[in-house]
C-alpha cells in the first residue's frame, strides 16, 4: 500500500510567486498556502524544516493526505479533520492539539491556525501557520489582555498575516478601512476609530465603528472634521498624529481641563460610544504620519494593557502601509485620469449627424491607459472619425496617444486622401518621430450624398470591427478594410471599404476594453455587443451609450474603453 510520499502531485505545480513566498519567509514561523482545492502552492523554509520535507515534496500535493494523522499516525478521514472544516467553510479556525506526519515517518505534534488568504491574481487562498508542540497545551485566552495574558503567538501571527493579507490586496482607501475594521472590530475591541491626516495636514475623523450584535454600526455623527494637531500636547491622540508614540487611555485620561481641540473632541468621543479602555497607535508609513488608530472597550471588562500595544502597532504600521498604497495609486490614477480627459476631444457640430462619446478609465490598473476617440472636420466639408489604443497601460501610453491623434489631425487635414493612405503615412512615421511602439485604430470619413443619404468610408488598422445597427435593431459589423496594426515595420498594401449607413441607423466605433474578459474569447464578446446594442437601437443615442457600456463591459475587464457613436439621421 502506497505511502504519502508514493502519491503523485497534481500535474507539475506551479512555481509559487515571488511575492508569496517572501511574504511566508517574513511571518517568522512555519507556514504554507494551500488553494481552494487544498493542494499546497507555498511553503517557507521553516515548515519545510519542521515537517522534514523539501518543498519540492510539498508543492502541487494534497496537505490533508499528505500530512493530517490521528493520535496513531493512521490517516485521518477528512469528516474527521477540523482543520478541513474550517477550510471549507473559509473561516479562521485554530486547533492547540494535532499530529502532522513528517517526511522521515515521524509523527509531530503540532498546534495550528488557519486564515483565508489572499494567494494573488484573485486566487482564494488559505494560509496555515504551525507551532510544534512538547504536549497538549491549556487553553487559552481568545483576545488580547485577558487574565491569561495577551494574545498567543499563534494567533498573534495568524492576526497580522490575515491583516497583511488583506489590507495590501486592495488600492481603495474606503476598501482598506473597511478591511481594517472588520479585522479588529470585535476581535480585539468593540470600537475602532481612525483618524486621518489629509494632503493639507488637516485631521479628520474618518471612521468611528461600533461592533452591535453581529453587525457593524458606522456613528457617522461622531466623523468629521478635527481641530489642528497642537504641536507639544502631551496627550495620547496627539502625540499619535505627530507619530511620537503609542498610548493607554480612558475617560480619565480626558477629563483634566483640555489643552486643545482636539482634547475636547476625544472627549466628547468617550463621553458618546462609553469607551473605558482604549489603545491610540500612530498610523505611518515610510514616509509621513498619515493619522491615528484608536480601539477602545466598552463593554468587554479587561482593559488594555501594555502588552496589547506591539499588537496594535504592528497592525497600525501595516494598515500605514497599506492607506499610503492607497493613496499613491489614487493620486497617481487622478493625474493619469485628468491627463487622459484633457487630451480627449471636444465633439464637432454636424448638421444632420447625432455624435456621443464615452471615455471609461480601467477600474483596477494601477494607471490609464491609451485608448482613445476623435472626431473633426476636414477640410473637404467631410468629418473625420477615429477611434484607437495604443500599446501600454501608464502615462507614456496617454502621451503616445495624444501624439497619434495630432498627427492624425495634420495627415488628415492636409491631404485629402482616401483613410487607407492616411493611416499609410502615419505608420510611416510612428517610429521616427513618436514615442508608441504599437497601436491599432479605425480612420473613417462620413460625409452627406447628393440623395441625403450619409455614407461611410473607412480603413482598420488591426482594430475591433465598427457595428452598425439599422433602427429596427438588424446589426452587423464591418470587418472589410481591415489591415495590420501599426508600428510593426512591416508595409504591407492597407484598403479601404465603404457602406451607407441606413436612416435612423446607429455607428459603433469602439476599444477593446469594452469586448474582451478574462476567461471569455473575443468572439463572446463580440456577440454580447451586437446583441445588447441591437436590443438598444430605439434609444436616444446618449441612453444607448451609456447602456452598452453598462451592459457589455465585463466588471472583471481590467482595461479602459473608449466607445464613439454616431447617428445617421431618419427619413423625414
Amino acid at each position: 500500500m502506497p505511502g504519502p510520499e508514493d502519491t503523485e502531485p497534481r500535474g507539475e505545480p506551479a512555481a509559487p510567486a515571488a511575492a508569496l513566498t517572501g511574504a511566508l519567509e517574513a511571518i517568522g514561523t512555519a507556514a504554507y498556502v494551500v488553494d481552494e482545492e487544498g493542494h499546497v502552492i507555498a511553503v517557507n523554509a521553516r515548515a519545510q524544516q519542521l515537517l522534514v520535507r523539501p518543498a519540492e515534496r510539498l508543492l502541487g500535493r494534497d496537505a490533508h493526505d499528505l500530512l493530517h494523522r490521528d493520535a496513531h499516525g493512521h490517516p485521518l478521514p477528512r469528516s474527521q479533520c477540523r482543520m478541513r472544516q474550517a477550510f471549507h467553510d473559509r473561516r479562521t479556525a485554530q486547533a492547540d492539539e494535532d499530529w502532522f506526519e513528517c517526511g522521515d515517518g515521524t509523527l509531530l505534534p503540532v498546534s495550528w491556525v488557519i486564515t483565508p488568504y489572499d494567494a494573488g491574481d484573485g486566487e482564494a487562498g488559505t494560509l496555515v501557520l504551525l507551532h510544534a508542540r512538547q504536549a497538549p497545551e491549556p487553553a487559552r485566552s481568545q483576545g488580547p489582555g485577558t487574565a491569561a495574558g495577551p494574545m498567543p503567538e499563534l494567533q498573534r501571527l495568524a492576526l497580522l498575516a490575515e491583516t497583511t493579507a488583506r489590507l495590501t490586496s486592495t488600492l481603495d482607501v474606503e476598501e482598506t478601512l473597511r478591511r481594517l475594521t472588520e479585522l479588529v472590530v470585535p476581535r480585539l475591541a468593540d470600537w475602532v476609530v481612525v483618524d486621518l491626516i489629509t494632503e493639507r495636514d488637516e485631521v479628520w475623523r474618518t471612521a468611528v465603528v461600533h461592533a452591535e450584535g453581529e453587525g457593524l454600526v458606522r456613528h457617522e455623527d461622531l466623523q468629521g472634521p478635527m481641530p489642528p494637531v497642537p504641536a507639544q500636547s502631551p496627550m495620547p491622540l496627539s502625540r499619535a498624529l505627530r507619530g511620537v508614540a503609542s498610548a493607554l487611555a480612558g475617560p480619565r485620561t480626558y477629563q483634566r481641563a483640555p489643552d486643545s481641540g482636539i482634547a475636547v473632541e476625544q472627549r466628547r468621543l468617550f463621553e458618546a460610544t462609553g469607551i473605558r479602555s482604549a489603545v491610540i497607535a500612530p498610523i505611518r508609513s515610510t514616509r509621513a504620519v498619515l493619522g491615528a488608530l484608536t480601539l477602545g472597550r466598552a463593554k468587554d471588562p479587561v482593559d488594555f494593557s501594555t502588552a496589547d500595544l506591539p499588537l496594535i502597532e504592528d497592525i497600525a504600521r501595516r494598515a500605514g502601509l497599506a492607506l499610503d498604497n492607497a493613496r499613491l495609486y489614487q493620486r497617481q490614477r487622478k493625474v493619469a485620469e485628468t491627463m487622459q480627459n484633457h487630451l480627449l476631444p471636444q465633439l464637432p457640430q454636424v448638421p444632420g449627424l447625432q455624435m456621443t462619446a464615452r471615455y471609461l478609465p480601467a477600474p483596477d490598473a494601477s494607471q490609464v491607459g491609451g485608448d482613445w476617440y476623435d472626431a473633426f472636420s476636414l477640410s473637404d466639408g467631410a468629418t473625420a472619425l477615429a477611434v484607437g489604443d495604443v500599446v501600454g497601460h501608464d502615462l507614456e501610453a496617454a502621451a503616445g496617444m495624444a501624439q497619434l491623434r495630432n498627427m492624425l489631425r495634420a495627415y488628415a487635414w492636409a491631404h485629402k486622401e482616401p483613410p487607407s493612405r492616411i493611416v499609410d503615412r502615419l505608420d510611416e512615421a510612428i517610429m521616427h518621430i513618436t514615442d508608441v511602439s504599437m497601436a491599432t485604430m479605425i480612420f473613417a470619413r462620413i460625409e452627406e450624398r447628393d440623395d441625403g443619404h450619409w455614407e461611410l468610408s473607412w480603413t482598420n488598422a488591426g482594430h475591433p470591427p465598427p457595428l452598425l445597427i439599422s433602427h429596427d435593431g438588424l446589426a452587423r459589423f464591418l470587418t472589410d478594410g481591415h489591415g495590420i496594426l501599426l508600428g510593426t515595420g512591416v508595409r504591407t498594401p492597407r484598403t479601404d471599404a465603404s457602406a451607407v449607413l441606413p436612416p435612423g441607423s446607429t455607428l459603433l466605433l469602439y476599444t477593446d476594453g469594452l469586448i474582451e474578459a478574462p476567461g471569455h474569447t473575443l468572439d463572446e464578446g463580440l456577440h454580447r455587443l451586437s446583441r445588447h446594442a441591437a436590443s438598444l437601437a430605439h434609444r436616444p443615442l446618449a441612453s444607448l451609450t451609456d447602456q452598452v457600456l453598462r451592459r457589455v463591459r465585463h466588471d472583471r475587464n481590467d482595461d479602459d474603453v473608449a466607445l464613439l457613436a454616431v447617428r445617421a439621421p431618419a427619413d423625414t
